[in-house]
């Protein structure tokens, strides 16, 4: 697959090397499901995704899970429309769920320097649910994570697909792909 989309102000580039294949996705996601499912027995995991890029991974999970799963969301922001965090963690969309005492999954599409989920780890803490796991789809080689659940780990390149968006554009690709910027 091969493409560019240019606008003004984004980094000029291309659909790369597909990394994770829309068949892998959908095996490591019934894998994921099935490892939740056996943990959770007997509770009711209220699985928080992480907007935008987790919706399409979420929604797989949670079909996955063959136990009650409760949802919720959050939006934060660390990359604007750059292919680099800034560094600054911003809570743009809040829980609306209380989360105390309940069992929670908090569900991320990447982690790239484990920056902004160290934030929300502790963010959510201070709320005292009776527990908190991580999963992940992708986990970038030397992020700093304490992911339970893993789906891939992946190099540290910039990646686009499957929910994952470089501005906005390239979330509706079924696969991983590098984003190749122009030299």
């Amino acid at each position: 697959m091969s493409g560019e989309r240019t606008a003004p102000g984004l980094p000029a580039g291309r659909i790369g090397k597909e990394l994770i294949t829309a068949d892998e996705i959908t095996a490591r996601t019934a894998e994921l499901g099935d490892r939740i499912t056996a943990d959770y027995q007997g509770r009711r995991p209220l699985l928080v995704g992480v907007l935008k890029g987790a919706v399409m991974f979420m929604s797989d999970l949670a079909r996955a899970i063959r136990i009650p799963v409760e949802i919720d969301f959050m939006a934060v922001s660390s990359y604007g429309e750059s292919t680099q965090s800034s560094g600054v963690v911003r809570i743009v969309k809040d829980l609306e769920t209380d989360i105390r005492d309940r069992h929670v999954l908090i569900v991320e599409d990447i982690v790239d320097s484990g920056l902004t989920l160290r934030y929300l780890c502790e963010l959510l803490t201070a709320r005292q649910p009776a527990s908190i796991e991580i999963c992940a789809l992708l986990v970038k080689d030397g992020a700093q994570a304490d992911a339970r659940y893993v789906g891939f780990p992946i190099p540290p390149d910039f990646v686009i697909g499957y929910g994952l968006d470089l501005a906005e554009l390239y979330r509706e690709l079924p696969s991983i792909h590098v984003f190749e910027p122009d030299a």
